[in-house]
């Protein structure tokens, strides 16, 4: 990272961070594009490491992408504020971001229904006894993301 004075390194810090995104954005190799596609996510810590579950349709290009190469780099983002520095004749954008890399693995039988219920319904306070139509979700993909590479950002005032 070339702002040394910007990276985030504590591991709680990183998670704080993560705490206040809502969005997840995936990049996926597609040829000589990339893909990036937002997504919801919910995330957990276990035995020291990080990872992000998603769910999508089992269907279309995101699906079918992470099926033939299941990896992906990710970004998320808390944009904090804009600040006019008139004594430096300067302006910035304060935030937070997280990046990294991480492994896939679609989800099934009893990790796929722990997922959904222990992480993905309970990441918002609205969700947590939320009843779910169990018909849609036997046809949600669901996904594990496994951080294999982290790191975060932070300009703050």
């Amino acid at each position: 990272m070339r702002r040394k004075d910007r990276e985030v390194t504590d591991f709680p810090a990183i998670l704080e961070i993560i705490e206040h995104c809502d969005i997840l954005r995936l990049g996926l190799a597609d040829g000589a594009y990339p893909y990036i596609v937002p997504v919801n996510f919910a995330y957990e810590v276990r035995d020291g490491q990080l990872s992000f579950y998603i769910h999508g349709a089992m269907a279309g290009r995101k699906y079918e992408m992470l099926r033939r190469n299941p990896v992906c780099s990710f970004e998320m983002d808390n944009p904090l504020y804009i600040e006019c520095l008139p004594e430096k004749k300067d302006v910035t954008m304060r935030y937070e971001c997280v990046m990294g890399r991480a492994d896939v693995t679609f989800l099934e039988g009893e990790e796929r229904q722990r997922a959904i219920d222990d992480v993905l319904m309970a990441r918002y306070e609205m969700t947590k006894d939320f009843a779910y139509n169990q018909a849609v979700v036997s046809h949600t993909a669901l996904m594990k993301l496994t951080v294999t590479e982290l790191t975060a950002k932070a300009n703050r005032a």
